[in-house]
């Protein structure tokens, strides 16, 4: 399994995506599963937020940790912008630790830029660090301007991670983005790295060369976009499932490796960007 360093902690490189989890109570108890079933074939990340259904998919992550010491897991969410100045974060941050039933986060982010100047989201989170409800902050959907002014402020630089949209079929962070964040060695947290389920299922999942490329690896095309994903290093992905074999097999594409051959191949196929493109958001 690869791993990837955030904030001193050394972790799996397949965590747990939760948007559009727990929404349904009809699919309640398999989310739940699923959850487990990752964690117990060694995932140890989860990530949320408060935006998440409002509130739902924290608490389906609450429920679906219960059975597990707090210390052996790395929990993630985040603070929308509206809610990220001074009179807010802290209510906020309060709030989703109850939702998810837990004293601290260990990562809390910025889940986009918003009206709210970056300097005053700093001091909050900052402050909250201190206090010990979160051990360390970062930001979602930065793009390299954003990341530029964010490191020109005081405690900017205590960011730890970035998690931006990236996958086989999204690869525009890779002009600029990838290599900024490599040379300042700021981990990436990939969200949607199987990209949305009408890629997923149409241009993806018939492509003649990762079905190949599955094969050979007695692997699912999914996995392959996984290892594929981690392929760079320092990144974070983190898959969503709502099915206990796709979590499992989520985690076991961490283990991948992926021959110089099969890279070459996938870039010529997925070409990577020549140009500077407007950051993917989902």
């Amino acid at each position: 399994m690869k791993k990837v360093t955030i904030n001193n902690v050394t972790l799996p490189s397949i965590g747990i995506g939760t948007w559009h989890m727990g929404d349904s109570l009809i699919n309640r108890s398999t989310e739940i599963q699923a959850i487990q079933a990752a964690i117990n074939a060694g995932a140890t990340v989860i990530d949320t937020a408060e935006m998440y259904g409002d509130g739902r998919s924290e608490n389906l992550v609450g429920e679906a940790i219960k059975p597990y010491k707090r210390d052996e897991l790395f929990l993630i969410d985040k603070v929308l912008p509206s809610n990220a100045s001074k009179t807010k974060l802290e209510h906020s941050l309060d709030k989703s630790l109850a939702t998810v039933g837990t004293d601290y986060f260990d990562l809390y982010l910025l889940h986009w830029r918003g009206g709210v100047p970056l300097a005053e989201t700093i001091n909050e989170l900052e402050r909250v660090k201190k206090a010990g409800k979160i051990k360390a902050w970062g930001v979602s959907n930065f793009d390299v301007a954003d990341l530029e002014e964010l490191w020109r402020l005081k405690n900017g630089k205590d960011c730890v991670a970035n998690e931006d949209l990236y996958n086989l079929d999204s690869r525009g962070i890779e002009f600029d983005l990838l290599p900024l964040m490599k040379k300042h060695q700021l981990p990436l947290i990939a969200y949607s790295p199987l990209a949305q389920g009408d890629r997923l299922s149409g241009k993806l999942t018939d492509n003649p060369l990762l079905k190949e490329i599955a094969a050979s690896h007695h692997a699912t095309i999914s996995q392959i976009m996984l290892a594929w994903t981690l392929r760079i290093g320092n990144v974070l992905a983190i898959p969503k499932s709502s099915s206990p074999q796709h979590a499992k097999e989520n985690v076991a594409a961490g283990s991948i490796e992926l021959s110089d051959d099969e890279l070459l191949a996938l870039q010529k196929e997925f070409p990577s960007p020549t140009k500077k493109e407007p950051l993917a958001v989902i």
